[in-house]
């Protein structure tokens, strides 16, 4: 009767929140990881050093799409995530770190951890990537949305689990019960009954004269279908707050093209801009910038040149673009044949006093 064990709490659901939080941020970092970081001056891609780091191998321990990945995974759980740069050039995510708030110098980054090694050195601002995630309360958010729906999931699902119980009493008529032997090897007995019942589909009970085993009718209480709008509630809380289409993270296919452009719109693009003019202050000083060097991230595009072929046709052939924008557009780098720098127009466009006949 007072066994602490029967207590259980309804409301530590945690499995539901973590479940909510990784799909929403792994469906993020899957995309931003697939992203090509190109340094480019003057419209032509450098492949240098800091290329080959950001795209390929940014430390001994990480490939470029895992490092990524992890970069928005920390952003977003943790609101913040800072890259550091060792001495051997490797880029590095620090696991925990101080920092130092200054009004009008540089903030500084004191006891930056990277797994079990501590940087004894100081950071300033200028030395690592610093980002930044637009909600600052969003944690917060998450927590305080949970202990209503932790608690709530946590209630339906021991009602389902107490629907599907199976409850029995047990009658004995014995004058022996008291002797410990005997009580040992009769609970012995009911133990193995009961792990017979619990896991075989046809179970036999011998029946033994002064033992009588009687099951109960199970209660009723919430469905599963119930118990998965609870949790389908709460995830899509947390996508909205990321700025996911819900019809995305259920997987339906009704306008999921109107879908994932609305993503890439308002979830994929504000991230890769924060990252972008972190890269553009850091890994390159003012004077280059100003003679035309960039750090250029190509986002993954959910359509391939086969289904913007028509488009792109038009717009060469009535002179809106020439071919140098319209390969940037589609994701492909430029190339020195000249005729991608003209201008050109195809099938007669022209005015109309110009067609034969002048008067119409």
């Amino acid at each position: 009767m007072y066994d602490v064990d029967l207590l259980e709490g309804t409301s530590e659901r945690i499995k539901m929140k973590q479940l909510a939080i990784q799909t929403c941020v792994n469906m993020i970092g899957r995309i931003i990881s697939q992203s090509e970081f190109r340094v480019k001056k003057n419209k032509e891609t450098i492949k240098d050093e800091l290329y080959y780091r950001l795209n390929v191998r940014p430390n001994k321990n990480m490939s470029a799409s895992f490092f990524w990945q992890t970069v928005v995974y920390k952003l977003i759980h943790d609101n913040e995530c800072l890259i550091i740069k060792s001495a051997t050039d490797d880029l590095l995510i620090a696991d925990d770190f101080d920092r130092v708030e200054y009004g009008v110098v540089e903030d500084t980054f004191k006891n930056v951890t990277v797994k079990n090694f501590t940087f004894q050195r100081t950071f300033t601002m200028n030395d690592v990537l610093y980002l930044e995630f637009d909600n600052e309360n969003l944690s917060k958010l998450i927590d305080s949305l949970f202990m209503d729906y932790g608690s709530l999931f946590g209630r339906m699902v021991e009602f389902q689990k107490h629907k599907n119980q199976i409850r029995s009493t047990v009658d004995l008529e014995t004058t022996g019960a008291k002797d410990p032997e005997t009580q040992r090897k009769l609970q012995s007995f009911i133990d193995r009954m009961y792990q017979a019942i619990k896991e075989k589909t046809f179970a036999i009970i011998p029946q033994q004269k002064g033992f009588t085993y009687t099951e109960q009718a199970a209660s009723s209480g919430a469905s599963v279908d119930e118990i998965n709008k609870v949790s389908n509630g709460f995830l899509d809380h947390v996508a909205k707050a990321l700025g996911i289409p819900v019809a995305l993270i259920h997987g339906e296919m009704a306008d999921v093209e109107k879908a994932t452009r609305n993503m890439m719109t308002f979830c994929i693009d504000p991230l890769l801009k924060k990252i972008k003019d972190e890269s553009d202050a850091k890994f390159i000083d003012k004077k280059e910038y100003l003679a035309g060097k960039r750090i250029d991230i190509k986002r993954v595009s959910y359509s391939n040149m086969f289904d913007v072929a028509t488009s792109v046709d038009k717009l060469r052939s009535s002179g809106v673009a020439n071919g140098h924008e319209l390969r940037d557009a589609i994701g492909l780098e430029q190339m020195d044949d000249p005729i991608l720098d003209k201008f050109v127009i195809t099938k007669n466009y022209q005015e109309t006093n110009e067609l034969e006949g002048g008067d119409k």
